[in-house]
Protein backbone atom coordinates (compact mmCIF):
# COMPACT_ATOMS: atom_id res chain seq x y z
CA UNK A 1 0.00 0.00 0.00
CA UNK A 2 1.92 3.21 -1.32
CA UNK A 3 1.61 6.51 0.79
CA UNK A 4 0.93 9.46 -0.88
CA UNK A 5 2.90 12.49 0.29
CA UNK A 6 1.94 16.13 0.51
CA UNK A 7 3.21 18.62 -1.57
CA UNK A 8 3.59 22.46 -1.34
CA UNK A 9 0.62 23.80 -2.30
CA UNK A 10 -1.78 21.27 -1.15
CA UNK A 11 -4.28 21.55 1.62
CA UNK A 12 -2.75 20.41 5.08
CA UNK A 13 -5.43 17.70 5.82
CA UNK A 14 -7.66 18.94 8.66
CA UNK A 15 -7.66 16.62 11.53
CA UNK A 16 -8.71 16.86 15.83
CA UNK A 17 -6.31 14.47 17.66
CA UNK A 18 -6.32 14.30 21.64
CA UNK A 19 -2.81 15.71 23.36
CA UNK A 20 -0.75 14.54 26.14
CA UNK A 21 -3.57 16.04 28.62
CA UNK A 22 -6.54 14.48 26.79
CA UNK A 23 -7.70 17.84 25.34
CA UNK A 24 -8.52 18.18 21.32
CA UNK A 25 -6.51 20.01 19.10
CA UNK A 26 -7.36 20.62 15.73
CA UNK A 27 -4.90 21.84 12.67
CA UNK A 28 -7.47 24.83 12.20
CA UNK A 29 -6.78 25.91 15.87
CA UNK A 30 -3.49 27.40 14.09
CA UNK A 31 -5.08 29.28 11.03
CA UNK A 32 -3.29 32.29 10.61
CA UNK A 33 0.18 31.24 12.24
CA UNK A 34 2.06 29.04 10.59
CA UNK A 35 2.86 25.43 11.95
CA UNK A 36 5.22 22.95 12.19
CA UNK A 37 3.19 19.33 11.84
CA UNK A 38 5.92 16.51 12.54
CA UNK A 39 5.37 13.04 12.84
CA UNK A 40 7.53 10.57 14.99
CA UNK A 41 7.57 6.97 15.60
CA UNK A 42 7.44 6.64 19.62
CA UNK A 43 7.64 8.71 22.56
CA UNK A 44 10.62 8.04 24.71
CA UNK A 45 12.34 6.42 22.35
CA UNK A 46 16.43 8.10 21.63
CA UNK A 47 15.97 9.34 18.16
CA UNK A 48 12.47 11.03 18.90
CA UNK A 49 13.19 12.06 22.34
CA UNK A 50 16.26 13.99 20.68
CA UNK A 51 13.87 15.98 17.93
CA UNK A 52 11.21 16.57 20.30
CA UNK A 53 14.30 17.91 22.80
CA UNK A 54 15.39 20.20 19.66
CA UNK A 55 12.02 21.40 19.13
CA UNK A 56 11.63 22.26 22.51
CA UNK A 57 14.42 24.04 22.72
CA UNK A 58 13.84 25.68 19.35
CA UNK A 59 10.16 26.63 19.98
CA UNK A 60 10.94 29.97 21.55
CA UNK A 61 12.69 31.43 18.41
CA UNK A 62 10.03 29.39 16.05
CA UNK A 63 7.07 31.55 17.91
CA UNK A 64 8.77 35.05 17.51
CA UNK A 65 9.49 34.02 13.79
CA UNK A 66 5.65 33.01 13.78
CA UNK A 67 5.72 29.37 13.95
CA UNK A 68 4.05 26.96 16.36
CA UNK A 69 5.27 22.77 16.45
CA UNK A 70 3.09 19.79 16.69
CA UNK A 71 4.19 16.53 17.51
CA UNK A 72 2.60 13.58 16.56
CA UNK A 73 2.36 10.34 17.18
CA UNK A 74 0.52 6.66 17.51
CA UNK A 75 1.15 7.18 21.30
CA UNK A 76 -2.06 7.31 23.73
CA UNK A 77 -2.20 10.27 25.46
CA UNK A 78 -1.07 8.83 28.67
CA UNK A 79 2.38 8.31 26.94
CA UNK A 80 3.16 11.55 26.06
CA UNK A 81 2.30 12.77 29.43
CA UNK A 82 5.22 11.22 30.62
CA UNK A 83 7.33 12.01 27.85
CA UNK A 84 6.69 15.92 28.27
CA UNK A 85 7.45 15.25 31.64
CA UNK A 86 10.40 13.42 31.18
CA UNK A 87 11.79 15.36 28.95
CA UNK A 88 10.57 18.85 30.55
CA UNK A 89 9.46 19.36 27.00
CA UNK A 90 7.15 23.02 26.10
CA UNK A 91 6.12 21.73 22.23
CA UNK A 92 2.43 20.08 21.77
CA UNK A 93 2.08 16.74 21.48
CA UNK A 94 -0.90 14.86 20.12
CA UNK A 95 -2.10 11.20 19.82
CA UNK A 96 -2.65 9.48 16.76
CA UNK A 97 -3.50 5.46 17.54
CA UNK A 98 -5.67 4.80 14.59
CA UNK A 99 -2.99 6.46 12.97
CA UNK A 100 -5.41 8.16 10.40
CA UNK A 101 -3.57 11.57 10.40
CA UNK A 102 -0.55 9.59 9.96
CA UNK A 103 -1.53 7.93 6.81
CA UNK A 104 -3.12 11.23 5.40
CA UNK A 105 -0.41 12.75 5.77
CA UNK A 106 1.62 10.60 3.97
CA UNK A 107 3.36 10.05 7.50
CA UNK A 108 2.66 5.76 7.75
CA UNK A 109 3.84 3.09 5.21
CA UNK A 110 6.53 0.83 4.28
CA UNK A 111 10.09 2.21 4.74
CA UNK A 112 13.14 0.27 5.71
CA UNK A 113 14.53 -0.86 8.88
CA UNK A 114 17.81 -2.12 9.19
CA UNK A 115 17.38 -3.48 5.34
CA UNK A 116 13.71 -5.23 6.11
CA UNK A 117 10.73 -3.38 4.71
CA UNK A 118 8.62 -2.98 7.45
CA UNK A 119 5.07 -0.29 7.78
CA UNK A 120 5.39 1.97 10.31
CA UNK A 121 5.94 5.63 11.08
CA UNK A 122 8.11 7.63 8.22
CA UNK A 123 9.64 10.42 10.26
CA UNK A 124 8.50 13.14 8.32
CA UNK A 125 7.72 17.22 8.83
CA UNK A 126 5.00 19.52 7.05
CA UNK A 127 4.90 22.94 7.78
CA UNK A 128 2.04 24.38 6.90
CA UNK A 129 0.97 28.07 6.08
CA UNK A 130 -1.24 30.74 7.54
CA UNK A 131 -3.85 29.59 4.94
CA UNK A 132 -3.78 26.03 5.73
CA UNK A 133 -1.60 24.59 2.89
CA UNK A 134 1.25 22.59 2.51
CA UNK A 135 4.01 24.73 2.46
CA UNK A 136 7.20 22.18 3.01
CA UNK A 137 6.73 18.81 3.27
CA UNK A 138 9.57 16.49 4.16
CA UNK A 139 9.85 12.89 4.47
CA UNK A 140 12.24 10.44 6.12
CA UNK A 141 13.96 12.98 8.03
CA UNK A 142 17.18 12.45 10.41
CA UNK A 143 15.90 12.75 13.94
CA UNK A 144 19.13 14.64 15.41
CA UNK A 145 20.10 17.90 13.34
CA UNK A 146 16.70 18.08 12.09
CA UNK A 147 15.28 21.34 13.17
CA UNK A 148 18.87 23.06 12.46
CA UNK A 149 18.19 22.04 8.83
CA UNK A 150 14.24 23.01 8.87
CA UNK A 151 15.50 26.63 10.13
CA UNK A 152 17.93 26.56 7.24
CA UNK A 153 15.40 25.61 4.66
CA UNK A 154 12.53 27.73 5.98
CA UNK A 155 14.97 30.91 5.90
CA UNK A 156 14.74 31.20 9.60
CA UNK A 157 17.68 33.09 11.66
CA UNK A 158 20.06 30.61 12.66
CA UNK A 159 21.50 33.17 15.08
CA UNK A 160 18.73 32.71 17.70
CA UNK A 161 19.65 28.91 18.25
CA UNK A 162 20.17 27.85 22.02
CA UNK A 163 23.93 28.69 22.93
CA UNK A 164 25.24 25.18 23.47
CA UNK A 165 24.12 23.39 20.56
CA UNK A 166 27.09 23.84 18.98
CA UNK A 167 27.57 21.48 16.15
Amino acid sequence: MSTDRLSPGDTAPEFTLPDDSGKDVALSDFLGRKVIVYFYPAAMTPGCTKQACDFSDSLSSLQAEGYEVVGVSPDKPEKLAKFRERDGLTITLLSDPDKTVLREYGAYGEKKLYGKVVEGVIRSTVVVDEDGKVFLAQYNVKATGHVAKLRKDLKLNLADEQPGNGA
